[in-house]
């Protein structure tokens, strides 16, 4: 199964990108061997209409014209569902094993995510009920990725 972020909002070059992108290079190496190939960013420059209603409408047409076909998504959202490291590594084995051959991350914009958007995802994350800046959140994406491929294999960088 391939796995993807797909953010709205650009990653600036510094200290915050080169960490996801440590995160995402590990992934590679840890995912592959268990059927967990990584994807890909797909990123967007935040919406400039007027109003947040259509602000949302366009980010969301936008995520959706990017996923790859047939994909499922999570959707990253301070009201979504909290679940525990090897919670979360399990439902990304489910998918796998039950033949998902494309799984996004979503990360929406300052506004948040349309709720019709929202509703189609397979499941709405959160890292916890705080609103965080959208750097972070990728940053903490791809630990957790990384961290879930670890989790599968076994390997000791998740304690329990």
């Amino acid at each position: 199964m391939r796995l993807w972020i797909v953010a709205v909002g650009r990653m600036k070059a510094g200290p915050e990108q080169d960490l996801a992108a440590r995160y995402l290079d590990r992934l590679r190496k840890t995912g592959a061997p268990l059927g967990l190939e990584w994807g890909g960013v797909l990123e967007f420059a935040e919406a400039r209409q007027a109003t947040v209603p259509e602000r949302k409408r366009d980010e969301a047409a936008r995520i959706e014209a990017a996923l790859p076909a047939g994909a499922a998504f999570m959707v990253l959202d301070e009201t979504g569902r909290m679940p525990s490291s090897p919670e979360f590594a399990g439902e990304i084995a489910r998918l796998r094993d039950e033949g998902l051959r494309d799984l996004a991350l979503v990360i929406g914009g300052p506004d948040g995510l349309l709720p019709e958007l929202r509703a189609r995802a397979q499941t709405a994350v959160a890292f916890g009920r705080l609103t965080l800046p959208h750097q972070i959140v990728r940053i903490l994406v791809a630990e957790q990725l990384y961290r879930a491929t670890t989790i599968l294999a076994g390997h000791p960088y998740h304690r329990s």
